[in-house]
């Protein structure tokens, strides 16, 4: 496991996430036939199998937990529960919810093959290498580290790879810096019931929630067989609306942020 290259990636999504989905390459594994045991050749893949990332960012995820559990509950049981709530919950499922609804709609809208909407369709993402058999993978979109079997194409394939997520794990790093880490740091000041405190706390979800999305495109704009991927951004627009309403009175940190501990009883 490359926890280097992790730990430059974490950097990079913060600073220039561009950078991060630059350096996904298309990988061919030719075929072991020198194997004993009977062996599934794996190629043609997206994904990079090293979950070096999942782990050091569910450590992390971790911590948190026994910061935020250490400050706001009551007993070392409660402390437990909301330290694997944030890791199990909030991290892992809330990841695999969203892989799994963008390997669905993202490759069945955006995919290739596919009519889907009009104006002109790109050949290639940000790098040039295109593979053959191009399909949107579900280890693409998530998977810590486990055996994959699916492919959008249309049907469940046999592609089967031992493979790690790239987008939605990735994408949710800076929604853990902004809600997970800078929120409990600056809870005294953005959860008092003045202007200027709601104001930056209702911004500090604005820009979570829109590191999350802008992620989100990058990762499926770089696979250059998506077409029409800006419409991934459209839910900035939406987030921008929000925020701005809610400047008239409404304090999502004082009322989303408990949220948080919710469940670790």
């Amino acid at each position: 496991m490359d926890f280097e290259m992790a730990i430059w990636e974490m950097s990079s999504l913060l600073i220039a996430p561009k950078k991060v989905f630059r350096s996904v390459y298309y990988h061919v594994r030719p075929p072991s036939s020198h194997l004993a045991k009977p062996f599934i050749e794996t190629k043609n893949t997206w994904h990079r199998p090293d979950p070096s990332f999942t782990y050091l960012l569910s450590f992390f995820t971790l911590l948190t937990g026994i910061a935020w559990g250490i400050a706001y509950t009551n007993t070392v049981g409660a402390t437990v529960r909301l330290t694997l709530l944030f890791v199990f919950v909030h991290f892992l499922a809330v990841s695999l919810v969203v892989a799994t609804a963008t390997f669905f709609l993202v490759g069945r809208l955006l995919g290739p093959g596919i009519a889907g909407l009009p104006g002109r369709r790109r050949q290639q993402g940000l790098f040039t290498q295109a593979g053959e058999g191009e399909q949107l993978e579900f280890g693409y979109c998530f998977d810590v580290s486990g055996e994959t079997e699916c492919v959008a194409t249309g049907g469940w394939d046999g592609l089967t790879g031992r493979t790690m997520m790239q987008v939605a794990i990735r994408a949710f790093f800076p929604v853990w810096v902004l809600l997970y880490v800078m929120q409990f740091i600056l809870w005294p000041l953005i959860a008092r019931d003045n202007w200027v405190s709601m104001f930056f706390g209702n911004t500090l979800y604005l820009v979570a929630l829109g590191y999350y999305t802008i992620i989100c495109f990058l990762g499926y704009n770089a696979l250059p067989f998506l077409h029409h991927t800006e419409l991934l951004l459209s839910p900035c627009l939406g987030y921008a609306i929000l925020w701005f309403a809610s400047l008239f009175g409404f304090n999502i940190a004082k009322h989303v942020g408990p949220l948080l501990i919710k469940g670790a009883g």
